[in-house]
């Protein structure tokens, strides 16, 4: 992403903080196309106005997944609690004075959601949200879309993500055997669902 296309993204977040008011923006995308990176971006430079809050805390634990059978599929639609992350944005749109809201994370280390990570203050006007499912139509991951007040999907071409991809997964532990097999096998299965959820977006970001 070059200068200009961030700053007018930065821009564009930055009408949506205006204190006084809890808004939330949601940043969709395909496994590896720089939704986590783009959205702490934007934090970063909105000076205390936005809080980051990712879907990714709201990964099941693998021992839950173990016991569903779903292990060899985590990062699937119905390997997140999507009705607990649709409770938390509609809990998070409320801003209750003087209550601090409390939100999950995801450490990648581990591979673990950790509860209660993020604390989200009442005056914080903008929570920037991240993940795949943000668009998906299906089950309660349909409650999402209407709990934001702008959606952007990431395009980014797959011969610059996957590889992305891959080596993200190495980086935190997998060989890189294992990495492309997932990639290949799991990834690229979630990757073309959401992908089905591009036209819902309010904004396409196209990644350079």
């Amino acid at each position: 992403m070059d200068a200009q296309q961030l700053a007018e993204l930065i821009d564009r977040a930055r009408r949506l903080a205006v204190p006084g008011r809890r808004r939330i923006l949601g940043i969709a995308g395909a496994p590896g196309a720089g939704k986590s990176t783009l959205a702490a971006r934007l934090v970063g430079r909105l000076d205390g106005l936005a809080v980051l809050v990712p879907m990714d805390g709201f990964h099941l634990a693998q021992r839950e997944l173990d016991r569903l059978g779903r292990a060899a599929r985590k990062g699937a639609p119905d390997t997140f609690d999507a009705a607990g992350y649709v409770a938390l944005l509609a809990r998070l749109r409320a801003a209750e004075p003087g209550t601090i809201v409390y939100a999950p994370a995801f450490d990648r280390a581990l591979e673990e959601p950790v509860a209660g990570a993020i604390p989200v203050a009442p005056d914080v006007p903008l929570v920037v949200t991240e993940g795949n499912y943000l668009l998906h139509d299906e089950g309660a991951w349909a409650s999402v879309l209407p709990l934001l007040d702008e959606a952007w999907f990431l395009d980014l071409d797959d011969r610059r993500r996957v590889p992305r991809l891959v080596e993200r997964h190495v980086r935190f532990g997998k060989d890189r055997d294992h990495a492309e097999r997932w990639v290949r096998d799991s990834d690229e299965a979630n990757a073309r669902l959401v992908a089905r959820g591009r036209d819902r977006a309010h904004l396409v970001v196209r990644m350079t």
